[in-house]
């Protein structure tokens, strides 16, 4: 595989969950694109909320998405689940731009009815928020509908510490005492900062929200996994990521919302990061 495609050796590819979101929803009474609990997609009394599923949660790491669904429905929220492809953040990272234009086309074309309802778009994976928000004002210039859906869209915890903040919704989370360690995404930091996120998971009383005093954890994406760039990306990892991850406590609970961050945390530590909402999942009062 390196030297077809130049993929490291040294790194393991992330497998495939047994049981992708789709497979979970059908399994559970939804069927897709719809889905949880009762006819979210028919609801409308300003409860509903749209959970993007991106390729990676809804492929690899189902187990994020679905915390995200049992929280929302344990606020009392519908939870809509719309099939939708890739983003387009691969493509355009790799100067695929016609391609990545195509994505966002699609994309759109999926969510602006969403949007259109007044119903929030919440993304588990910070690189295609901030797609919507950036490069998509770039791929679909002056497209309204393309605006509209990167007015609804947010990150999961923007979403959830403004709606808590509000009083809009509420959780009723256990006292246990735990202490995180956060590493922000690059590109949650540039749009909006760590805020949102500290905010989200301090909501369980007995958390203490730590940030890791990092820049970006060197994967980027494919970057990490490409042979010329293996060594610079734990490089970049190493400066202080890595440290902070290992003079970690065997309790403390590591939190990175990006999939490759918890990817290149999993891989150089043998730690596990934890997505904010299955934290947020895991204090939930059973």
């Amino acid at each position: 595989m390196e030297r077809r495609l130049g993929i490291t050796r040294e790194r393991p590819l992330p497998a495939p969950a047994r049981e992708p979101l789709t497979a979970w929803l059908r399994r559970r009474g939804g069927s897709p694109p719809s889905t949880a609990r009762g006819g979210a997609e028919r609801r409308a009394d300003g409860r509903r909320v749209a959970l993007l599923p991106d390729t990676f949660n809804a492929y690899f790491t189902p187990a994020v998405a679905i915390a995200a669904v049992e929280l929302f429905e344990a606020a009392g929220l519908a939870v809509v689940v719309p099939r939708v492809g890739c983003c387009g953040r691969p493509l355009l990272s790799h100067g695929r731009v016609a391609a990545a234009r195509a994505a966002a086309r699609a994309m759109v074309d999926a969510l602006s009815p969403l949007a259109a309802a007044g119903v929030p778009i919440v993304g588990l994976e910070p690189s295609c928020v901030s797609m919507f928000g950036d490069e998509y004002a770039y791929l679909l210039p002056g497209d309204p509908a393309a605006r509209a859906v990167a007015d609804a869209a947010s990150t999961f915890d923007a979403f959830v510490a403004t709606r808590a903040g509000t009083g809009d919704v509420g959780w009723a989370f256990d006292g246990r005492p735990r202490r995180l360690l956060l590493h922000g995404h690059c590109h949650q930091q540039a749009r909006e900062g760590t805020a949102a996120a500290h905010a989200a998971l301090a909501l369980p009383a007995g958390h203490r929200v730590e940030a890791v005093d990092a820049g970006c954890c060197g994967m980027a994406g494919a970057f990490g996994y490409e042979a010329e760039h293996h060594a610079v990306s734990l490089a970049m990892a190493e400066q202080r990521l890595l440290p902070a991850v290992r003079a970690a406590a065997p309790d403390d609970v590591i939190v990175a919302a990006g999939f490759s961050c918890r990817q290149q945390i999993a891989h150089a530590t043998g730690r596990r990061a934890w997505h904010p909402a299955e934290v947020l999942r895991a204090a939930l009062d059973a």
